[in-house]
């Protein structure tokens, strides 16, 4: 029987190269013979995904906040269970582009929901589930929605209508998203165990090194020779 596996998430504002720097972590894993399950929130099942579109076109603009709230819940649940949960106790390392720090994050700080609500709610839908592991990617603010923004919308031109545009959360305020950046800052200084914070300012190689060292030292693996 295999052990318990890891469980390692990735956090940051859209735009930040959180998803990148996933698939990079996931081949250095990969050659080193690590069992994995890579995924993402919202969506990561059939159902996750359906509510990934819900949340995230920008067709869905009044959509009030713990309707919002909810949503991501609902397809978190769904994802621990379904997902998380099955590839962790089989012994793989479970690497998440997103968690319930993009709650508390989000609708917590940017929709000014409060930490409390979210928390408790990760109580209740989630059984408490923490993460081994979680890296921030701590961008600028301003570069990273611009980024996020021509991401999707180059997405949306090359799939036409046939997919969502995913840019509802881009069109918030500068001040929307200060408050999701404070946020997550302070995430990281409540919960200094488990997240690490990455500068992620530098080139997308620069970051994955610190990626790589902080991942084998917190979690006490050996530098293969692919690392």
């Amino acid at each position: 029987m295999a052990g318990r596996g890891k469980f390692i998430t990735f956090e940051g504002l859209d735009g930040s190269g959180k998803s990148t720097q996933l698939q990079k972590l996931a081949a250095v894993l990969r050659a080193d013979k690590i069992a994995l399950t890579c995924t993402r929130e919202p969506g990561g099942t059939a159902v996750g995904e359906k509510i990934r579109n819900v949340l995230l076109d920008t067709a869905t603009c009044g959509l009030a906040p713990r309707a919002e709230l909810a949503l991501m819940f609902a397809a978190r649940a769904q994802h621990i269970k379904e997902v998380i949960e099955p590839a962790l106790k089989a012994g793989h390392f479970v690497l998440c582009d997103r968690f319930t720090d993009s709650s508390e994050a989000y609708q917590g700080g940017g929709r000014q929901l409060g930490s409390k609500l979210i928390l408790e709610l990760h109580r209740i839908f989630c059984n408490n589930l923490q993460p081994d592991l979680t890296i921030l990617m701590d961008s600028d603010v301003a570069a990273s929605v611009e980024r996020a923004k021509r991401r999707n919308n180059l997405r949306s031109e090359r799939s036409g209508s046939a997919e969502p545009d995913e840019n509802r959360f881009e069109h918030e305020s500068r001040a929307f998203f200060e408050r999701v950046h404070a946020t997550y800052l302070a995430i990281a200084a409540r919960d200094r165990d488990r997240v690490v914070t990455v500068n992620a300012r530098g080139t997308p190689h620069q970051t994955h090194e610190q990626i790589v060292e902080i991942v084998h030292r917190k979690l006490k693996l050996r530098r293969g020779q692919h690392c």
